[in-house]
């Protein structure tokens, strides 16, 4: 019997040397997606489109490499298949993700958020009419991505009292919105600005004063996921508490901008088969 309590009291105490008591069970690999019309923060590698890349890829990644896991950030739809593939835990994390009460319900938070965008309404140019602010929208057909978030407080207001047609991707609704089908769409101001651009839109739209909502991006972590322990949500808090105050997110934002723009002068490619 003490020949026993001594390797009890043994292995106790291994298992409370940091690193031990959570390598054996801990994932080594994680698996991430995102909504892959989202430059700079997200987009389809043209090398290789079944992987994302841009600044929430990157952040990503370096977390992943400094606890010594491996992550990789992959295409599997548009954005409501993203977020549909992460609740069910086929998929770990979304890199990059508002926070929603419907979200709370099926993936934790990691906190704190790592970069605010603002999302805004987005109209023909020749076709704006006067705004404020939400109450007059409700007058007005709109356009949204499924599933997308705006914040809790103007979803709930959207929900209450504005027309909202959903479509699975920012070019069909960009494109309905030029064919006045609908009268605006609401978008981030950065990425819908900068796939405007690439479409050749940003003559024809314009975004309208002040913004709907500004809210902070999260990574997020399936509560159905295997890897979803209390050692890594400790664990990527910190990291990304680390890097939140070093400043790296907004470096990893201003370099996927300019690698966005380099990769729009390159000559054009075969679009990738969904």
């Amino acid at each position: 019997m003490p020949s026993r309590l001594r390797l009890s009291s043994l292995l106790l105490a291994l298992c409370l040397l940091p690193g031990l008591g959570h390598a054996a069970g801990k994932c080594e690999r994680l698996v991430a997606t995102g909504n892959p019309e989202y430059p700079p923060f997200l987009w389809r590698d043209p090398e290789n489109p079944k992987q994302l890349i841009g600044a929430n890829a990157d952040l990503l990644k370096q977390i992943a490499k400094e606890l010594g896991l491996k992550v990789e950030i992959l295409y599997t739809g548009p954005w409501s298949r993203a977020q549909d593939e992460v609740r069910t835990g086929r998929v770990d994390l979304i890199a990059g993700a508002y926070l929603t009460l419907p979200r709370l319900e099926t993936m934790d938070y990691v906190h704190p958020a790592f970069l605010e965008t603002q999302s805004v309404v987005w109209v023909k140019r020749d076709k704006a009419f006067p705004y404020s602010g939400w109450d007059d929208l409700r007058n007005h057909t709109g356009g949204t991505l499924v599933q997308n978030s705006f914040g809790e407080a103007f979803d709930r207001f959207a929900k209450e009292n504005l027309k909202l047609e959903e479509v699975p991707s920012l070019t069909q609704a960009y494109q309905k919105l030029l064919l006045e089908r609908t009268d605006y769409v609401l978008y981030e101001r950065y990425p819908g600005l900068v796939m405007a651009d690439t479409l050749g839109m940003a003559d024809d739209l314009v975004a309208l004063e002040p913004p709907i909502s500004s809210e902070g991006l999260y990574l997020t972590l399936s509560h159905n996921s295997a890897c979803n322990d209390p050692w890594l949500r400790g664990q990527l808090a910190k990291k990304m508490t680390e890097l939140v105050a070093a400043g790296v997110p907004e470096t990893l934002l201003q370099r996927n901008l300019e690698r966005w723009k380099a990769l729009q002068m390159q000559p054009a490619a075969t679009p990738p088969n969904d």
